[in-house]
């Protein structure tokens, strides 16, 4: 009798397990294949090997780029050097990057490991880059006021918060003010790989305000990329591991109200909006196995969604670049200025093109 009880426990065992090993191939995609969609005149961009994971384009054609992102399970080309913040001026015929130099006696370069970033200016123009930093695989935003004649970035504060364990993205609503994913509910390494191939969607979105914190919105597997429409009334969150994008409906006192989510066949990361026409450009994984199993002879592809009327009963999807990694491995974020498309990258290049 005992032996039939534990011949059942192990068969009922290895049944759970299979179901969840095959839902977790389904969320990271792991069959598919990109077929590619190619742009005119592309070029990578000089200067960008070990990332550019987060990008961020001001009016001006000012573009602030965070590389080096040193992530658990995430491939990295130059894992022993901090991540740098760069500078590109995108009304250069031919634009490079700079390195922005870090002034502020409080802040350690040597452990800067940078990952969302947004800005903000506020009403005397003065620009505010907020950036979510992993210090000794902790998590803090990284408070900075850009100086443009100095091609500079002043450290001003570190924000931390019991509520801001394991962040990803962050889309800034003042100088100090933000909506912040959390892309994990766990903070033990062991703990949040189970977390992940278990598919417990406990990840959540939180406001941070310096007089108040909260969560706004939970129940995500892997909440990632995270905006705001250009008139301040709706926020995006991408959801990595379910390949859905939410609209959330934001009020007056900061809560925010699920209104409508999208479904695609792609692992969607950073999501860009472009302050014109309000369209989503959005940096995706077609294949998440190939970016948490790095490969170098099987690399991860690259592909870049555009989403025009997403608040309409139809949105209109376009695929607006698509490569099985030759070029560009990994896409995380992608911004448009003045007919041109800057891609960027978890941990390889960058590339610059013409729509």
């Amino acid at each position: 009798m005992a032996k039939l009880i534990a011949l059942t426990l192990l068969g009922m065992g290895l049944a759970l397990f299979r179901n969840h090993q095959s839902s977790y191939q389904t969320r990271l995609n792991a069959l598919r294949e990109v077929q590619p969609v190619e742009l005119p005149n592309c070029n990578l961009v000089k200067g960008i090997e070990t990332g550019s994971e987060d990008l961020e384009i001001l009016p001006n054609g000012l573009a602030f780029i965070s590389s080096g992102l040193k992530y658990p399970g995430i491939k990295s080309f130059n894992p022993n050097s901090p991540g740098k913040i760069l500078l590109m001026d995108l009304n250069e015929e031919d634009p490079t990057v700079l390195e922005l130099g870090v002034t502020g006696s409080k802040f350690d370069v040597s452990s800067f490991n940078p990952h969302g970033i947004s800005t903000f200016t506020d009403e005397d123009n003065a620009m505010y880059l907020l950036v979510v930093n992993h210090p000794d695989a902790k998590s803090t935003v990284e408070l900075f006021k850009f100086q443009e004649e100095e091609k500079s970035l002043l450290h001003l504060k570190t924000i931390r918060h019991k509520l801001l364990p394991n962040l990803n993205d962050i889309v800034a609503v003042g100088p100090e003010h933000f909506y912040g994913t959390n892309d994990h509910y766990f903070l033990d390494p062991y703990l949040r790989s189970w977390e992940i191939y278990l598919g417990l969607a406990w990840s959540y979105v939180v406001y941070y305000s310096p007089s108040e914190v909260r969560v706004v919105a939970e129940g995500f597997d892997f909440a990632n990329g995270i905006n705001i429409s250009p008139d301040g009334k709706y926020v995006y969150i991408a959801e990595l591991l379910a390949h859905k994008i939410h609209v959330y409906e934001k009020h007056a006192n900061w809560t925010l109200t699920p209104l409508k989510s999208l479904d695609f066949n792609t692992l969607v990361d950073n999501i860009s909006v472009d302050p014109e026409t309000g369209d989503l450009w959005v940096g995706c994984h077609p294949n998440g196995m190939k970016i948490f199993f790095y490969d170098s002879e099987n690399p991860p592809a690259s592909e870049v969604l555009r989403i025009q009327n997403i608040l309409t009963e139809e949105p209109k999807v376009t695929q607006v670049y698509a490569e099985n990694g030759t070029v560009l491995q990994g896409s995380t974020v992608a911004s448009v200025y003045k007919g041109k498309l800057l891609i960027g990258t978890v941990f390889h290049k960058a590339l610059y093109c013409e729509l």
